[in-house]
């Protein structure tokens, strides 16, 4: 089995990035027969348009995927710019991509609603990462609820192209396992969705997200990360009261309240400590500030070996470019099978 996955290098990653996606990428390397993650850079162009910075964060993903645990001899650790096939893909999915399907796109229009400028990049989001995909003939693709229609696109658009340009596709056997049945060239890959923690809340109670400016930085600087954390949004519920809880139905309607600091401590506290903090926390006799203070200490030890190794890396910048270039080989070469085979497909030679 075949995993692919990656990660915007739109801002520092924070905790939503390693507990929605990164935790699953490093627990995949050792259950996969194959694993392959990129950077997403030139998704990262959508949102960041200063050069410079763009570099930084780039190698900030990288150096995050491997402080927190990614073996670049269990997995393929690239940047997607470094594969450059992925754009010629692209530009052949679009062919066949129905503009119907990227004006519903959920991602879209949920950034053109946060006030995001609906260029191309943006509206063609969802053909890029669909050629990412599809381009390692990947199985399985490790995403949030969130990107579900994402993975739906990608199935769509492969089923389009093998039966416009695979002579005997037959859509109902995709495999090509029934006698007079050809095998798509493209593979319909499957979303892999993780059961827990799908969406990690941000310190405003909404979706963490770099877009949204309410993240909790994985590498970032200690003092920032503290006022954060002590920032996180509460009610005005005392002291000695019972805290809210998500899903509760109060008897009264003005006790309902969004308790992000409630999920973000069931997110990083092991199961046997958060389920002293639930006690605690419906018994009353604690305030919100005794909670902070307990989630600010949970991610130091959560954390620390990798801010640790993250330090360690950043010494060694010659190591990191060998790692990427070692992985940028390994994936283009996949890569290169996947394309000879499109080209001769579609006429282009």
């Amino acid at each position: 089995m075949r995993i692919l996955s990656g990660v915007q290098s739109s801002g520092k990653l924070h905790i939503g990035n390693y507990y929605g996606a990164i935790r699953q990428f490093v627990q995949l390397q050792d259950e996969a027969d194959q694993a392959y993650y990129f950077i997403a850079n030139y998704h990262s162009l959508n949102e960041v348009r200063d050069p410079k910075r763009a570099l930084e964060l780039t190698r900030d993903a990288a150096l995050s995927y491997l402080a927190l645990g990614l073996d670049p001899k269990k997995a393929v650790l690239f940047r997607q710019s470094d594969v450059k096939e992925v754009l010629e893909l692209n530009w052949i999915l679009g062919v066949v991509t129905p503009v119907a399907h990227l004006e519903r796109a959920h991602s879209y229009k949920d950034k053109v609603a946060q006030g995001k400028s609906p260029d191309f990049g943006l509206f063609a989001y969802p053909v890029l990462m669909a050629a990412d995909i599809l381009l390692y003939s990947a199985d399985e693709v490790p995403v949030g609820k969130d990107q579900i229609q994402h993975i739906e696109f990608a199935r769509d658009w492969a089923v389009k192209f093998n039966v416009q340009y695979v002579p005997g596709y037959d859509p109902a056997d995709p495999e090509g396992k029934e006698r007079g049945h050809a095998p798509g060239i493209l593979k319909l890959p499957s979303a892999r969705i993780q059961s827990t923690t799908q969406t990690v809340p941000g310190i405003d109670g909404r979706k963490m997200s770099k877009s949204y400016g309410n993240t909790l930085d994985l590498f970032g600087d200690e003092k920032e990360l503290k006022k954060r954390v002590m920032s996180i949004k509460t009610d005005s519920t005392p002291v000695e009261a019972p805290k809210p809880v998500p899903g509760d139905k109060p008897s009264d309607a003005s006790l309902a309240s969004d308790v992000p600091l409630y999920d973000l401590l069931k997110v990083v506290l092991p199961e046997s400590e958060f389920r002293d903090v639930e006690t605690s926390w419906r018994a009353g006799g604690k305030g919100y500030g005794e909670y902070k203070k307990l989630l600010l200490e949970a991610l130091h030890t959560t954390f620390g070996p990798a801010r640790k190794r993250y330090a360690e890396l950043s010494a060694d910048p010659a190591e990191l470019d060998r790692i990427l270039q070692d992985g940028a080989s390994r994936a283009r070469a996949e890569a290169s099978r996947l394309m000879d085979q499109v080209r001769k497909a579609v006429g282009i030679p």
